[in-house]
């Protein structure tokens, strides 16, 4: 039985009536662009965040980057970042001219550690960035005591995090802002590139505003010198029917994941500790083995396909050579770099597939 890694058009299938029928509505009323169908998403998803402020933006790269750019964020200044992430949370830092200080991993959590994070911290510090990596949120009551206690910002990474939890609360909550994807494998995807930030200071959304739109928000009048970054109402169209499916495809992640965590169990694979697999969202499912390589060789010939999040660390890319970090400097994240592999995850696994991916696994790795 094949077993595709996510199938991104499942979701398009379940709501097309739904969704066809919203889009010819914006098409209908001619605004494409800072329209009502971004201002409604952006109300729906401030909501579902318990956050006052939602900005629609391009994508969770500008989401990033554009959040730092409103703090003033630039040459001079450090910003701290998870050594094992997605590329796009360095390049944002290095787009405004800050330099990236590594914050190494915690154990098979795969987040940074927070009890790392006060060591790395120094004069030119301006803002750390915790990342919500593969659908499970940092522990933010530690990260926010510490940042608050050195008066450091926080912009929490959220890009994969559609729906988890830290505590209780959804990122936004504990952070000065929360930057969003909603690239179309993200657990809330569109249909192609878009992002957001969420806040609750009103400050921070009026200058969003204003560098999202040219520096502007009256038309040929330009207060700042900004850019173009705007979430488009037709995504913003696709985004809002699919807002309030979100819960439940989370909770068929979280079922696939409790059987991974249980079914796996006694296999020589690393498997990915949780404080509570209910809080996680699961956009990724890690797992770790020493011989990472012909272990996904086995399971693609097992017809299940799996992906490395993410087989280059940072700090090793050829961008950031400049940098003068050498192989071993940051070993926990050059180690999971080694090891990792993303095991089949989405709302669009049958159960029987899954049991495929579990038997091809106890096969291998028992």
């Amino acid at each position: 039985m094949a077993v595709p890694f996510l199938d991104v058009s499942q979701s398009y299938r379940q709501l097309a009536t739904q969704i066809q029928s919203a889009l010819i509505h914006t098409l209908e009323q001619g605004q494409y662009v800072l329209g009502q169908a971004l201002e409604q998403f952006e109300h729906d998803f401030a909501e579902y965040t318990h956050t006052r402020y939602c900005i629609g933006v391009g994508t969770g790269l500008d989401a990033l980057k554009l959040t730092l750019q409103a703090w003033d964020i630039g040459v001079g200044d450090e910003v701290i970042v998870p050594s094992h992430t997605a590329f796009p949370t360095w390049l944002a830092v290095t787009a405004v001219g800050a330099q990236p200080v590594p914050w190494e991993p915690k154990g098979h959590e795969y987040h940074a550690d927070p009890d790392l994070l006060e060591e790395l911290i120094t004069p030119r510090t301006r803002a750390v960035i915790p990342v919500h990596l593969y659908g499970q949120c940092v522990d933010m009551q530690v990260v926010q005591h510490i940042a608050r206690r050195h008066d450091i910002l926080i912009l929490e990474d959220a890009a994969q995090a559609h729906g988890a939890k830290s505590h209780g609360h959804h990122p936004g909550f504990w952070g000065d802002a929360a930057a969003w994807s909603f690239y179309p494998s993200k657990n809330l995807g569109a249909f192609g590139d878009a992002g957001a930030i969420t806040t609750n200071d009103r400050a921070l959304r009026n200058r969003l505003h204003l560098l999202r739109n040219y520096g502007s928000t009256v038309k040929y009048v330009n207060e700042i010198a900004g850019s173009n970054s705007r979430l488009d109402d037709l995504q913003a169209t696709i985004l809002r029917v699919k807002l309030p499916y979100l819960e439940s495809w989370n909770a068929c992640r979280q079922h696939i994941a409790q059987r991974y965590l249980t079914e796996l169990r006694q296999t020589s694979l690393i498997l990915p500790s949780t404080r509570d697999v209910r809080e996680s969202v699961w956009h990724v499912f890690p797992v770790q083995h020493r011989d990472r390589d012909r272990l996904q060789r086995y399971l693609n010939d097992c017809g299940v396909q799996t992906l490395i999040h993410y087989p280059i660390a940072p700090h090793l890319q050829r961008a950031y050579q400049h940098l003068g970090f050498k192989p071993g400097s940051l070993p926990i994240a050059e180690s999971i770099a080694q090891h990792e592999l993303s095991l089949p995850m989405g709302p669009h696994l049958t159960e029987d597939q899954v049991t495929t991916v579990i038997q091809c696994l106890l096969a291998f790795a028992r």
